[in-house]
């Protein structure tokens, strides 16, 4: 078996490395919602492509709206009795 005869250093070792990497192609933003969504294919979170509802699992996709939180009445503490005081003679 073929042995090296010097150790390789780290930075030649890294310059051969420099080009194994990982591409992420195709990845485009969604013109309804600013998703990245794979480029042709519809918008998981919205459900639109080329700017029209689509069906997903046989279903008309409607647009996400985002809601108002519904306003609560705010409870207001029961007023306290004040006890009196008592001094220690």
């Amino acid at each position: 078996m073929a042995v090296p005869q010097r150790r390789i250093s780290k930075t030649r070792k890294r310059m051969r490395r420099t080009h194994f990497k990982l591409n992420v192609e195709g990845l485009v933003t969604c013109p309804n919602c600013g998703e990245m969504i794979k480029s042709h294919h519809v918008c998981p979170k919205c459900g639109y492509y080329a700017g029209k509802a689509q069906y997903l699992d046989g279903k008309l996709v409607k647009p996400e709206t985002k809601k108002a939180p519904a306003k609560k009445a705010a409870k207001k503490p029961a007023a306290k009795k004040a006890e009196p005081v008592e001094e220690a003679k």
